[in-house]
């Protein structure tokens, strides 16, 4: 018999790492909520009609395609199968897959539900993802998004909200060195319009992608094999790199594109955005490419200093998502947060609050069968006053009980014996430093409940 093994890119969770992910989830849920977004949830698999081209062709290679039930391949025509290809197959044996982000059935549900929703709609969503990459360091085949968007408004103030979420979300993860790298789609097409070769917007994005890969040498050679001039890279390359985003940052934005219509609506969407005067801390980054299939304005990236872990958070702002599902002119802006490569990122640096994996705050530890029933009421008492309790189920030794708390880092324990019984008094132990006191039931309760 085969050992028992996952799909590479999967995980388990054991208790303690799934308490760990609930501490980050609940942090930013929290700060969602405290922005006025709703929960949503959808389901884990889409047709495929609503996930395919919206992700470029690479991310439509990367969706998890779901095989029909039953005999597939009779849908297939036999042209197809003279054929033979994955390509002529394909589409007849699945119709179905795995979500690949969360945006994606977000604006589908928005469509769906337009008639019910009342816009601007703020929305949060926590659940997974799945996407057929090749697993490595911070990157997995299946992971966690916690998304949260604002849609039916064109209000530069939502970006300047979801910084602030931002901000907030990562100050409560005590992650306060982050950076906001912030770039605009719009600013990007000026300049290949600027350069005269606004027919390799193309290619001058994606090689402006890999910046953070092969450095801004690297960019230069790529933009030359793409077809600008040396000029013209040189150009593009100064223009597109890292500084503080701020008054001055912009002036100098906008006296580059002086003459460039669409460029300064960019750069004017970001003298927007300073001016709320939000506390997030923000870079502009000319580089920032990502998702350009349905981001139209300004895009996110958030990255912790130091961590070797990429980017940790994203977004951007999506003029007409909705519209290639037939509801033209719902304009939205969104945000995500990475759980896993938040969660080694607080992993590395010991960022875990020491009692997050402890869930029981008090185990009864009966000495005998005997004294099991009065055990069992007081932790229900317990538990009916908010406080997490069990009992030690076997008839063991007091030591073995004591080390299973240890073990388990509860940090108290009450001990009951023919003794305490008698008395009504139970020994009450610190797990901690391992002083004990006698405590009556009441006392016991009153304990609790301060």
């Amino acid at each position: 018999m085969d050992k028992p093994s996952l799909p590479s890119g999967t995980r388990d969770f054991s208790p303690a790492v799934v308490a760990r992910r609930r501490f980050i989830t609940g942090a930013i849920e929290s700060v969602y909520r405290l922005h006025g977004f709703y929960p949503l949830e959808t389901p884990a698999m889409e047709n495929l009609s609503v996930l395919l081209g919206k992700y470029g062709d690479e991310g439509d290679r990367l969706v998890f395609r779901i095989l029909n039930s039953g005999d597939f391949m009779q849908s297939v025509p036999d042209a197809a199968k003279a054929e033979g290809s994955t390509r002529s197959i394909a589409p007849h044996i699945a119709e179905k897959g795995l979500r690949y982000d969360l945006t994606v059935p977000f604006a589908r549900f928005v469509v769906m539900n337009r008639h019910a929703l009342q816009f601007p709609f703020r929305r949060y969503q926590i659940q997974p993802v799945w996407r057929a990459d090749r697993p490595q360091k911070g990157r997995y085949r299946e992971f966690w998004q916690c998304d949260a968007d604002i849609i039916g408004t064109d209000s530069l103030m939502a970006e300047a909200d979801l910084m602030s979420v931002f901000h907030a979300g990562f100050t409560a993860l005590g992650l306060g060195d982050y950076v906001i790298r912030i770039g605009n789609r719009k600013i990007l097409e000026g300049l290949a319009a600027q350069s005269g070769r606004p027919e390799l917007f193309r290619p001058m994005v994606t090689a402006l992608d890999k910046w953070d890969k092969i450095g801004i040498d690297g960019v230069k050679t790529q933009l030359s094999a793409a077809g600008f001039t040396e000029a013209e890279a040189e150009a593009i390359a100064s223009a597109c790199e890292r500084r503080t985003l701020d008054a001055a940052a912009i002036d100098n934005l906008a006296a580059r594109f002086a003459d460039n219509a669409t460029a300064l609506e960019g750069v004017d969407e970001l003298r927007s955005l300073l001016s709320f005067g939000t506390e997030a801390r923000m870079e502009y980054d000319g580089t920032l490419a990502r998702g350009l299939d349905y981001y139209t304005g300004c895009i996110f990236e958030v990255e912790i200093p130091n961590s070797g872990i990429g980017s940790v958070a994203s977004g951007g702002r999506y003029a007409n998502l909705t519209g290639v599902f037939g509801v033209p002119g719902l304009s939205g802006v969104g945000i995500s947060f990475g759980l896993d490569r938040l969660y080694d990122v607080l992993d590395a640096r010991n960022g875990f609050p020491a009692d997050t994996g402890t869930a029981t705050q008090v185990l009864f530890c009966p000495m005998d069968i005997a004294a099991q029933p009065l055990a069992f009421r007081l932790a229900a008492a317990l538990r009916r006053n908010g406080t997490a309790a069990e009992v030690y189920p076997d008839n063991a030794k007091l030591k073995k009980q004591l080390e299973h708390a240890g073990n388990r880092g509860i940090p108290f324990t009450v001990i009951i014996g023919s003794q305490e019984i008698e008395t009504g008094e139970f020994t009450f132990r610190h797990m901690l430093n391992g002083s004990q006191e006698k405590v009556t039931e009441q006392e016991l309760y009153s304990r609790f409940r301060s």
